[in-house]
């Protein structure tokens, strides 16, 4: 490869990702310096009424910059923007819709109230879409997936029509053993792609549907229906684009509840029909005598957002314009005027805490007596939480060629009950990045473990895949759930107190039984990660059967 060889020829003695030995003693005022109370300083200020709910075109959006921006300058870092800011402009579309619906059969009208019983966007930028009368379609999971001999569609025509398409990937169940799902498809438990909301929007687009509408379903989804409701019942962003006209009119999601009387009304049993869209020989399903209607007025706006950029400059001279890049999403949903109480979404955990944890991180390299070979670039990102906007951006607009781009290191929410024997990462095995954490965790007397919620599909919900899916190597580690001193199945009980409770809700605040001694560690661990990538001789590689290994790959063989 050209990297390898290219080290190579400079003749470097540095420190491998895995398995080549330095001085570890080196690292210990940086390693000291990452503590819980410093994140939780920095959680405490970005997680503040004050700031709103950091969400972006707003004063929060204001305050964060400036805080980071900040902090970053009294580090000793330097701009990250090749312009000499600590900023990257990112121009978004602003979309604050009002949506009504109608679904009838007949004389006979399903109630449709907005926000209870759905929610409908536009990202088209018409004061008014109307979709009227249309007619509806099941398509199943909306999936259409040549490697697995899957379609979903079979050639129906859906062009100005509404589908309605089930969350999550198809449960294909083991023939072997019916109690388990085939890992040959679909990855059994573990999401794909095909699974994500994103895809079916997208494929519906391509299809010439009229509506996209996903019915919700806890379990599929990962998140409970108040999540859905808060989070696309504000306003909704996008980056413009000129592809923008091909996307379906209303994009929406309908409660399980409202869908299971739609399927009655049409003479057709919700359970058999999921049951049936589990199967490859699916065909699409209209509604019979069913017709559905969406109305969204739009208040479009054009918003100049901004990530943050800061760099710690590589002390080799031959090796300094290559990059490895720590994110983490500073956005979060803001204020919500239309909830009774506490209308700030504070995003403490989401993402103020993976924010302060890169701080701390970047504090660490500041403290070394010599920085690394290689630059290293701390990346708080925009928009996370309206579709990765800002990671889609960098990726696609770079400030730093991606063909030098050895990495991107993800930080999105942190432990915040205590230390951890383990330490969980989202999509253990796709890279060499792996081997790297797994060196360190070992050092620390810790040791790896797969996402417990695969089927979530985590992996595609955070900042790290628009790196991975230009190519950069990318590692997403999350919290672990063995807990030291804590009884078995404490850790997975808290997520799901969690999910169930805060996330995406006002009630995402700090707690008075946080403990980010967990936090400071996995800190450490990351700073160490990164700290090893860019002292390498060997660049991190995607491992064979990943979907991303190609495109690294032939962006290698065309880097001068």
């Amino acid at each position: 490869m050209r990297p390898l060889l290219r080290a190579a020829s400079i003749g470097l003695s540095l420190a491998a990702c895995a398995g080549e030995q330095f001085d570890r003693t080196a690292l210990d005022p940086a390693l000291g310096s990452i503590t819980g109370d410093g994140i939780l300083t920095h959680i405490q200020r970005l997680a503040s009424d004050g700031f709103e709910g950091r969400a972006p075109g707003t004063a929060g959006e204001d305050s964060t910059v400036a805080y980071l921006t900040g902090q970053f300058k009294a580090l000793g870092l330097g701009p990250g923007s090749p312009d000499g800011s600590y900023v990257q402009n990112v121009e978004l579309i602003g979309y604050t819709g009002t949506a009504t619906a109608a679904v009838r059969f007949g004389s006979q009208n399903i109630p449709m109230r907005p926000l209870q019983d759905f929610v409908a966007v536009s990202r088209h930028e018409d004061p008014e879409v109307n979709v009227a009368d249309t007619e509806m379609i099941f398509v199943g999971y909306g999936v259409v997936a040549p490697e697995y001999d899957w379609d979903d569609y079979k050639g129906v025509d859906v062009r100005g029509k509404t589908v309605l398409i089930l969350v999550g990937d198809p449960p294909v169940r083991d023939r072997a053993d019916t109690t388990q799902l085939d890992t040959a498809m679909f990855r059994g438990k573990a999401m794909t792609y095909y699974g994500r909301w994103t895809y079916k929007y997208e494929k519906a687009s391509e299809m010439g549907a009229a509506a996209a509408i996903i019915i919700h379903q806890t379990g599929p989804a990962g998140y409970p229906w108040e999540v859905v409701s808060g989070s696309w019942g504000g306003e909704n962003f996008d980056i413009p684009s000129p592809d923008g006209a091909r996307r379906v009119r209303v994009e929406g999601w309908i409660t399980e509840t409202r869908a299971r009387e739609l399927m009655l009304a049409s003479g057709r049993a919700f359970d058999g029909v999921v049951r049936h869209a589990a199967n490859r020989e699916f065909m699409p399903l209209p509604i019979l005598n069913g017709l559905a209607s969406w109305k969204v007025r739009n208040t479009v706006r054009r918003v100049q957002s901004r990530n943050v950029i800061a760099k710690l400059e590589g002390s080799h001279p031959a090796l300094r314009d290559e990059y490895v890049v720590y994110s983490a999403h500073w956005d979060h949903f803001g204020r919500n005027p239309s909830l009774e109480g506490d209308q700030i979404l504070n995003g403490a955990l989401d993402n103020a805490s993976g924010t302060a944890q890169m701080l701390e991180i970047a504090r660490a390299f500041t403290q070394l007596e010599e920085p690394p070979a290689r630059s290293v670039l701390f990346l708080a990102v925009t928009a996370e939480e309206f579709g990765l906007l800002g990671a889609k951006f960098y990726a696609t607009h770079p400030l730093y060629p991606l063909d030098r781009t050895l990495a991107n290191i993800n930080i999105d929410g942190v432990n915040q009950w205590g230390r951890t024997s383990d330490i969980v990462v989202i999509g253990l095995g796709n890279s060499t990045l792996d081997d790297v954490l797994d060196t360190v965790a070992t050092t620390a007397g810790r040791t790896l473990a797969p996402d417990p919620e695969s089927e979530k599909g985590f992996f595609y919900r955070s900042d790290h895949f628009e790196f991975a899916k230009e190519g950069v190597p990318a590692l997403y580690a999350d919290a672990g759930v063995n807990y030291l001193d804590k009884p078995a199945g404490y850790g997975l009980a808290r997520r799901d107190e969690y999910t169930a409770n805060d996330y995406h809700k006002p009630s995402d605040e700090i707690k008075p039984d946080w403990d980010l001694a967990g936090a400071a560690e996995d800190g450490r661990v990351l700073f160490e990660v990164g700290y090893r990538v860019a002292q390498s001789r060997t660049w991190p590689e995607w491992k064979p059967g990943t979907e991303f290994k190609a495109k690294r790959e032939a962006m290698l063989r065309k880097a001068p």
